[in-house]
């Protein structure tokens, strides 16, 4: 379960060169000075890993509502099945009923704010810049979110999004040092590859939700585990 958010993470970081790409470059880095450059990259990550694994534990605090009325097995089919629905969907049509329009103005207002950290060069501005890329929309961080809800507890939730950005950073920091480095040809490659991935996982999601006895994969609900191992005995 937990695997499935560093694989998310992987594949969404090559979707943020795209997104966040942009910030990555323009990283006020000390580029003479190797120390303060990596300890300026780390507080960068560390700051992206702090907003999702906040995140993580409110909707991890949600799912664990879902566990406590035994619904959680219910909860992970669901989810599943809207991963694979949600790649199915046509990219036209997803964007015309596009449940993130609301929050624009809160976007637009992280964007400002990270434009204006973007210009200082303190030492809290790459925790700064950090934090708020966190916030920006991005549809793997919804996915992980989704699995982060799956969870049913609240600091499963938070660790799940913590591997989510754990995951990104070996491409982001490698942007960070080398820019655009992607060639067209491979983007295309990898945007191809995401949904396939994504409907992979919903597919293990809703395997884990059937509850079908098979180890790590879809291991059976607590309820019938108890009722096992007391007929055993």
């Amino acid at each position: 379960m937990l695997l499935s958010a560093l694989i998310f993470g992987l594949l969404g970081s090559f979707h943020c060169i795209g997104m966040c790409g942009p910030i990555a470059f323009m990283l006020p880095v000390d580029r003479n000075n190797r120390v303060r450059r990596v300890s300026q990259i780390f507080l960068y990550h560390f700051g992206r890993l702090l907003t999702y694994s906040i995140i993580g534990l409110l909707f991890g605090f949600l799912g664990k509502s879902f566990y406590l009325f035994g619904i959680q097995q219910y909860l992970s089919i669901a989810i599943g099945i809207i991963m694979i629905v949600i790649v199915l969907i046509p990219y036209k049509t997803f964007n015309k009923y596009n449940f993130s329009k609301p929050l624009y103005k809160l976007i637009s207002k992280v964007k400002s704010a990270l434009g204006k950290e973007l210009k200082k060069k303190t030492s809290d501005t790459f925790l700064t810049i950090g934090f708020l890329n966190g916030f920006l929309p991005c549809g793997l961080v919804y996915m992980s979110l989704f699995g982060a809800l799956a969870t049913g507890n609240t600091w499963q939730g938070s660790l799940y999004m913590f591997l989510f950005g754990l995951g990104t950073i070996p491409l982001m920091t490698t942007a960070i040092y080398f820019g655009n480095f992607l060639t067209g040809k491979v983007r295309s490659y990898i945007t191809k590859a995401i949904p396939v991935i994504v409907v992979l996982m919903g597919m293990l999601f809703i395997l884990r939700g059937l509850g079908l006895g098979i180890p790590y994969v879809s291991p059976l609900p607590a309820s019938q585990e108890v009722n096992a191992e007391y007929e055993c005995s």
